[in-house]
């Protein structure tokens, strides 16, 4: 079914250059992402969340085809990806928005870049501009508008092409706790008016109870798939939901994996210094 995704036993690998401590040599193979297997289903939210470094943000540019995996495939609507797909928009932490062009021709630039008629961008720009309510901005630069803004343009961006499917690599990082609050809401506003299947990393807990469907846990590197957590919470959502009985049940959960996920890192480091000790 188009917007579909299917991760089946995915697994990435990176040379790692050395770090200033010494702790990492240059060259050493270093495991972001093990094993990794689940679906979503076309049109649902999912947000993924895990510990820093456990590979969030690499799983997101598997899926998009920015990166080959080592092992493993992902398939959207059924058919595999081999490369930078068209099916998929990516909206980054930065909006990374051309600072010396309009918004209007950011939003179209994916339009121009796949050779549609000017006609056809104009309308299309125009629309989506509308959808994240910039019309009145389209004139201006990247620069005259606020960090809320950009990123509305940003998400416009993405969806020039008409994916299938957003991917959104913590979009809301770097904005304020309000401006945050009522991005999410734009961002369900969008999703209800467009056929979007949306995958979402994030480290806050409410935000993933707020917009997702469901929560995927990943663990420490390497990571995998440790839980999955259904949000159950009614549609269209509020943010006053987070704080419910039910909200607050599955933020527990989340909370409860991340703890557990921790521990389970700490023990490992120690496991590791302890062979390094007595092999000494």
């Amino acid at each position: 079914m188009s917007g579909s995704i299917r991760v089946a036993r995915l697994g990435k690998r990176f040379r790692a250059p050395a770090d200033s401590t010494g702790a990492v040599t240059a060259g050493t193979t270093l495991r972001a992402l093990d094993d990794v297997t689940f679906e979503v289903g076309a049109r649902e939210v999912v947000a993924v969340v895990g510990p820093n470094g456990c590979g969030k943000s690499t799983l997101l540019r598997l899926i998009a085809g920015l990166l080959t995996p080592d092992e493993g495939t992902v398939d959207l609507g059924g058919r595999p990806v081999t490369g930078p797909d068209p099916r998929v928009g990516f909206v980054f932490q930065e909006p990374r928005l051309l600072p010396w062009a309009s918004i209007r021709d950011n939003v179209g630039f994916p339009l121009r870049l796949a050779d549609r008629p000017e006609v056809e961008r104009q309308a299309r720009v125009a629309q989506l501009l509308a959808l994240v309510d910039l019309s009145g901005f389209a004139n201006a630069r990247p620069h005259q508008l606020s960090g809320g803004m950009r990123q509305r343009a940003a998400i416009a961006r993405a969806l020039a092409l008409e994916p299938s499917v957003l991917l959104l690599d913590e979009p809301f990082s770097s904005l304020d706790a309000l401006t945050r609050e009522r991005f999410g809401l734009e961002l369900l506003g969008i999703w209800e008016r467009t056929a979007t299947t949306i995958v979402l990393v994030t480290h806050s807990i409410p935000e993933a109870v707020f917009l997702a469907d469901r929560v995927l846990m990943l663990s420490p590197r390497p990571g995998h798939v440790v839980a999955d957590i259904p949000v159950g919470l009614p549609r269209p959502r509020a943010p006053e939901q987070v704080d419910t009985p039910a909200g607050n049940a599955v933020a527990l959960q989340i909370r409860h994996w991340l703890a557990d996920g921790a521990e389970t890192s700490a023990a490992v480091h120690l496991e590791a210094e302890r062979r390094e000790h007595s092999d000494g």
